[in-house]
């Protein structure tokens, strides 16, 4: 439903707003030397970490050959009809990118793969991948 939340230019965007908003109070803070201004810029941060640490985690949890390492594993099952391969490649990689975004490698690797936990995040997560609407 909210496929926008986990674009780039989504976190681009907040990083923008964070950043106007650090940066205002900074300066209202050199102006007027109140301590409200300081508690606006620790709450400012830590909210910005709080809400871009998926993000973040999503790229600096995973090196580039890891990454292909998972993806090709995933795209090697062989599917006869050109539609179903092409249809696994995308799901494949729908579901390699919300394992990117939910896992750093080394939890990855330690996670049960055949634990009900992991089972089910993936089930919601093809299911979410193959719905193409927005409700």
């Amino acid at each position: 439903m909210f496929d926008f939340l986990d674009s780039d230019w989504f976190n681009i965007t907040l990083e923008v707003i964070f950043i106007i908003l650090i940066s205002y109070d900074i300066k209202k803070y050199i102006e007027t030397k109140k301590r409200e201004y300081i508690v606006n810029i620790v709450l400012t941060l830590v909210f910005a970490v709080w809400t871009l640490y998926p993000y973040y985690n999503s790229y600096v949890g995973w090196d580039e050959k890891q990454k292909a390492e998972m993806i090709s594993t995933c795209t090697k099952k062989e599917v006869s009809l050109e539609h179903q391969k092409e249809n696994n490649e995308t799901l494949c990689k729908c579901v390699d990118e919300a394992i990117f975004k939910e896992y750093t490698y080394d939890e990855y690797k330690a996670v049960d793969k055949n634990g009900t936990d992991f089972k089910e995040f993936i089930k919601e997560t093809k299911e979410e991948c193959a719905d193409d609407s927005w409700f």
